[in-house]
């Protein structure tokens, strides 16, 4: 290790925490850790404070209302157009419509917004917190470790090479994270076998005003409304389509989406973004805390993109770790390590058994009886598609989705109406 990566343990960090990457997750856990009196170092590797991510579903599932409400963003996310998200679902027996549904209180929501609103809206708020330095321009390039922790980081800067010391680092930087990476924080990966192409519309009206989703077993489709007028569409056929659809993929993109039931009037609106996508996305899942080092959002656990669930994810496990380090942050070694130990059990217990759910559908496989039961059920009966929408915004755990209650249940449903 190079002598300028190395100071006295006893050395004052510069910070309590810093934090590489602005994004959702970044911005939001520098917010939370802030305003508990930890002070944080924002890095940010772009130098635009406008800098959005691009490739994104650009919804926020339900589950992230409450950190949305910490944070103080909801009146701001309502003010910039930000659509709740509620949802109908179509499946080969009938549409799921969960919000049409009388009986039962109102389902919570969370919002579709595009990441070019929400990212700089986000990062905005983090710069004005007292406690929070935002630096832009600044991409980790190394980190600085002292007996087997790590203690800080190298940052490549406007100005040049500068090191950053903290008591904790937080790799904020996505499914591709550089802090993780450089701390050896092995990658557990599931194939995707779909890919994805989204793209953005204005003037495309939806059934009932609300987002629309296609499960087509096992090709997939989704129609988002988001702020200013524009809806998002996507596409994720399996993969043995890809090199029909890659040799138009426009043709191909409108094609698609004008073979779905009740489809979408794409052919009288207008396009006012490329097609943009991914042709492999694999699920990966990093555990999210070495010594000195915890991870959030993509940085931690990487989802299907199908599902909608990683910007509520990046939100939550925002949440999770100020509450869990902020009161040792500022203080004893030995706090602070027990503080990540209760940060990753949280992670791994509300998160491990969504995750691998998702790894297992990733397969581009058809439905299972168990999932032929539940969907089938949730179109018939509207408890049913209540509960399968408190599964779908993550506001319940597989467990409870799919407890022997709401099985049996399911199976009563289906019954009656002889098939599923």
């Amino acid at each position: 290790m190079p002598d300028n990566m190395i100071k006295p343990e006893s050395a004052e960090p510069d910070y309590d925490v810093v934090i590489s990457g602005s994004g959702l997750a970044g911005s939001a856990a520098a917010i939370l850790l802030a305003r508990r009196g930890v002070r944080v170092a924002l890095l940010e590797r772009r130098s635009d404070p406008e800098a959005y991510k691009v490739l994104c579903t650009h919804s926020i599932t339900a589950n992230a209302y409450p950190v949305l409400d910490e944070l103080g963003l909801v009146p701001a996310l309502e003010e910039a157009g930000a659509v709740r998200n509620d949802a109908r679902w179509h499946t080969r027996w009938g549409w799921i419509e969960p919000k049409a549904a009388s009986e039962g209180p109102e389902l919570p929501h969370g919002y579709n917004v595009r990441r070019s609103t929400l990212d700089p809206l986000i990062r905005s708020l983090a710069a004005e917190t007292p406690g929070v330095d935002l630096l832009l321009g600044h991409r980790v390039t190394g980190l600085v470790r002292e007996a087997g922790r790590t203690v800080g980081v190298m940052a490549s800067t406007p100005q040049g090479e500068r090191e950053i010391r903290a008591r904790l680092v937080v790799g904020a930087d996505g499914k591709d994270s550089a802090v993780a990476k450089f701390a050896g924080v092995p990658t557990k990966e599931y194939a995707n076998g779909r890919f994805g192409y989204l793209a953005h519309f204005r003037g495309l009206p939806l059934t009932g005003g609300v987002g629309q989703a296609w499960f087509l077993d096992p090709d997939m489709a989704y129609a988002f409304p988001n702020d200013d007028g524009v809806t998002v569409l996507a596409a994720l056929p399996d993969k043995k389509w890809l090199p029909a659809f890659k040799e138009d993929l426009e043709g191909s993109f409108l094609e698609f989406f004008r073979a779905l039931p009740e489809a979408p009037p794409i052919d009288s609106a207008e396009r006012v973004s490329k097609i943009i996508g991914t042709i492999d996305y694999p699920l990966h899942t990093r555990r999210p805390t070495a010594p000195g080092i915890a991870l959030i959002g993509d940085a931690a656990l990487a989802s299907d993109p199908l599902w909608g669930v990683g910007c509520g994810w990046a939100l939550q496990t925002a949440q999770w770790l100020p509450e869990a380090v902020a009161p040792s942050a500022t203080g004893l070694r030995e706090d602070l390590d027990a503080s990540l130990t209760a940060y990753a059990r949280t992670h791994r217990r509300r998160l491990t058994g969504h995750q691998q759910l998702a790894a297992d559908y990733a397969e581009s496989r058809p439905f299972k009886a168990l999932e032929r039961l539940m969907f089938a059920a949730a179109a018939r009966d509207a408890s049913m598609a209540r509960h399968m929408y408190m599964f779908a915004a993550r506001l319940i755990g597989p467990l409870r989705f799919l407890s022997p209650v709401a099985v049996v249940k399911a199976l009563a449903v289906n019954v009656r109406r002889r098939s599923y």
